[in-house]
């Protein structure tokens, strides 16, 4: 009896000899792959945010908005994108290390989480290039519409339209927005419409009318005024180009000293045909016109000659 008992003792210590036999390679196995696995993790790390400073991802978060969002943190963008890629080699790792025990639950979830962190990596860059290409359109816009009233509100619908879409675009990225961020989207813009067709169409009729009649004031009295700045820039830039139109004309020579002056025309002293000299009386048969004979003399104003200056003074031309 005590010899079929030492017989099952062995047996027990030699299925736990086995046991262990097997055991300990794959904690060596685990050991190996956790710790080679960090490693990479640390030096991907660092190699991923040198990458991303150096193409300019801080400055690119900066315009975004991201950075003052995470004022807060101990982290930056680049610093942020890091510890997830370090995570996620570290999550790799793990796979692989608890693998090595054979399959088991814990595995099968860590492969499920592994695949999906690279959608969550590319969502997160949706999101920066989204944000700031909104606020870039909205800089843009502000400074495009900066005399008008309503630039900044134009300008923020237009950076909440574009920033709208981008989380749309990551949310269906990482597969969440099909399940549970659509049907809510969905709900609020009917819920939105619903209140401004309802607003419009009912109490708000009064209320909209005076504001629209406002805001369509306000830009109509804007129009002249932009166009009289646009007038007046135009007409100061037609003033700068004349002395410039001036300097380009060719000045005319002073006349030389072998100038001949014009003949002047002699008054022989009898007057042509309706012209007459003082105390002479006006005969229409005399000048070939019968039937006025018998009419009054008619006194004409006399007529100096013209006066002609050659250089030498004035030289008046009198009648002989």
């Amino acid at each position: 009896m005590v010899t079929d008992v030492a017989i099952d003792y062995s047996a027990g210590i030699s299925d736990a000899w086995s046991s262990i036999a097997k055991f300990v390679p794959k904690l060596a196995a685990f050991l190996v792959i956790l710790i080679v696995g960090w490693i990479i993790a640390k030096v991907l790390a660092k190699i991923v945010t040198v990458i991303l400073r150096k193409v300019g991802f801080d400055r690119l978060a900066d315009r975004s908005g991201i950075t003052s969002a995470l004022a807060k943190s101990d982290y930056d963008a680049s610093s942020l994108l890091a510890n997830i890629v370090y995570y996620a080699v570290l999550l790799i790792t793990l796979q692989l290390a608890i693998g090595a025990f054979g399959p088991n639950p814990i595995s099968d979830l860590l492969t499920k989480f592994v695949a999906w962190l690279p959608k969550l990596f590319v969502a997160i860059i949706i999101i920066v290039i989204a944000a700031a290409i909104a606020q870039a359109v909205r800089e843009i816009i502000r400074n495009a519409l900066s005399g008008a009233s309503y630039g900044s509100i134009v300008a923020t619908i237009a950076s909440v339209f574009i920033l709208g879409a981008g989380i749309i675009a990551a949310l269906n990225q990482i597969g969440v927005a099909t399940t549970v961020t659509t049907p809510i989207l969905v709900a609020v813009l009917a819920t939105l419409g619903g209140v401004i067709v309802v607003g419009v169409g009912g109490g708000l009729v009064k209320p909209m009318q005076s504001r629209w009649e406002t805001a369509l004031d306000k830009v109509a009295a804007e129009i002249p005024a932009r166009r009289a700045e646009r007038e007046r820039a135009e007409a100061s830039h037609r003033h700068a180009q004349r002395p410039a139109q001036a300097q380009a004309v060719p000045q005319q020579p002073a006349p030389t000293q072998g100038y001949t002056p014009p003949q002047t025309q002699q008054y022989s002293g009898q007057p042509h045909q309706g012209q007459q000299f003082p105390g002479q009386e006006y005969s229409g048969q005399q000048y070939g016109q019968p039937g006025q004979s018998g009419q009054p003399p008619q006194q004409y104003p006399t007529q100096e000659p013209p006066q002609r200056d050659y250089g030498g003074g004035y030289e008046q031309q009198r009648p002989q």
